[in-house]
């Protein structure tokens, strides 16, 4: 599972947004945060369209959030950011044993499949909450 800027700006947006009482417009986000506006733009969008964050239109328009901290994990926020599921390993995440056909052969499957739950469960317990509060 790699994580790529997306997600880091996606978790340091939604950090800001969740400071403020008002929408927070992306020209602002992305001069505090030194990220390019147009890319920033996309993430919040992809947040937005998962229902993470709310948009709002106009000259006092931007984006505030649209659940709690403690009600976005952060595996909402990853896979939302990079628009795919969190995985060590294409098999990892499989509910069956060695999906790529091996059958008794494959002895990886079962390694990455448990390091897959640990991982699907820290990200599934780790909220927005947590992250501010450290």
């Amino acid at each position: 599972m790699l994580l790529t800027k997306a997600s880091e700006y996606a978790l340091l947006s939604l950090i800001m947004i969740s400071q403020k009482n008002t929408p927070q417009d992306v020209d602002t986000l992305s001069n505090q945060l030194g990220i390019s506006k147009s890319f920033l733009a996309k993430i919040l969008q992809a947040l937005a369209k998962e229902n993470i964050l709310s948009s709002f239109k106009g000259a006092h328009g931007g984006f505030m959030l649209t659940r709690k901290p403690e009600d976005i994990t952060l595996k909402m926020i990853v896979e939302c950011a990079e628009k795919k599921q969190t995985m060590v390993f294409e098999c990892s995440p499989s509910t069956q044993k060695c999906p790529g056909g091996k059958g008794n052969f494959c002895r990886v499957w079962p390694v990455l499949n448990k390091l897959q739950t640990k991982i699907d469960q820290f990200l599934d317990n780790m909220t927005l909450k947590d992250i501010l509060e450290v």
